[in-house]
């Protein structure tokens, strides 16, 4: 399949000067050996990746709103705020609802901004955007998102909020990627997620409560995806460690039967990982999003994995994307 940076037929008209701007802004082309990703301005999200031709990631026209999230980082929260509403030295923050269908503030306050480009080069791009003071977060914070190719032919990505602010800002990082192993049906992986916890959470998918992988929620040996409906958080990660003081790296890993396999890895400053099994993505039986985070839904309420920067401070997470084809 191969990876277009083009459009998905929109007509978009031009702009006062005469160039055309999609949907998504600017597209920033990576390019190593024989990996290729094309990073978006809008969302700084990962719209395509592919290494040997073989794509890696859901992917969509950069005329297309990313559907599902497709790719999108999340700053300064990931995933819910329930019902928008959480208290900030004793004063009730309401956050604007950007989840309708549930009622809760979703995806953070950057998933709808334009990232402006601080600097790139053939398999680079630095990215950045401000959440200037608003409804439920009184806070000026800047995210930048670098990407990067390695010599491999694998992706990283660093993800940092800075707090401009005159007060300690809450924050929780996340990305939502979706991964893919070509053009082999996703619902024929088998998906492994070396996660010792999932949260249980209610049906407006609020956390209220942890316990021990067992039974069809344990994906520790491998479960086919064909089988799953997943949207779920796991925590107690396995981290592996090279002993010389680097931070653990776990792996999440979609793979086929005859050895082939791409992984979502992140670093333990993320000790949260989003499993996400659909049937509603577009063109497609089976999607599986694997979204690093470093805290869970509802961080800003329960304080499970909430972070706060102190001003002029910042915080970060590291993520990437490796493959065996």
């Amino acid at each position: 399949m191969a990876i277009s940076s083009g459009t998905s037929g929109t007509s978009v008209p031009p702009g006062p000067s005469g160039a055309r701007r999609a949907a998504t802004g600017r597209q920033h082309e990576l390019r190593r050996g024989g990996a290729v990703a094309v990073v978006t301005e809008l969302a700084a999200a990962l719209r395509a990746y592919s290494r040997d031709g073989v794509v890696l990631t859901e992917t969509f026209g950069d005329d297309e709103i990313p559907p599902g999230a497709t790719g999108i980082t999340l700053a300064p929260w990931a995933n819910r705020v329930e019902d928008g509403r959480w208290t900030l030295d004793g004063a009730v923050q309401q956050l604007d609802i950007t989840e309708p269908k549930r009622g809760h503030a979703s995806h953070g306050l950057l998933r709808n901004a334009g990232y402006e480009l601080l600097g790139r080069t053939e398999a680079s791009v630095s990215l950045e955007a401000v959440a200037f003071p608003q409804h439920g977060y009184p806070f000026v914070v800047r995210h930048r998102v670098d990407y990067a190719l390695d010599a491999e032919g694998g992706l990283s990505v660093t993800q940092t909020l800075t707090n401009d602010s005159s007060a300690p800002a809450p924050y929780v990082l996340g990305a939502h990627p979706y991964l893919r192993l070509g053009d082999t049906p996703t619902e024929q992986l088998l998906l492994t997620v070396p996660a010792g916890t999932r949260l249980v959470a209610d049906d407006r998918l609020i956390p209220r409560a942890s316990e021990p992988v067992e039974g069809e929620w344990d994906l520790r040996g491998g479960r086919a995806v064909g089988g799953l409906s997943l949207d779920s958080a796991f925590t107690q990660l396995d981290f592996a460690h090279d002993g010389a003081g680097a931070p653990g790296v776990f792996r999440a890993t979609l793979s086929t039967e005859d050895g082939r396999s791409v992984w979502l890895w992140q670093e333990d400053s993320c000790p949260y990982v989003h499993v996400f099994v659909t049937d509603t993505f577009p063109g497609r039986l089976k999607a599986v999003a694997l979204e690093p985070m470093t805290g869970p839904a509802n961080a800003f309420n329960s304080g499970d994995g909430l972070g706060w920067i102190a001003p002029g401070e910042s915080a970060s997470m590291r993520w990437g994307i490796g493959s065996i084809l």
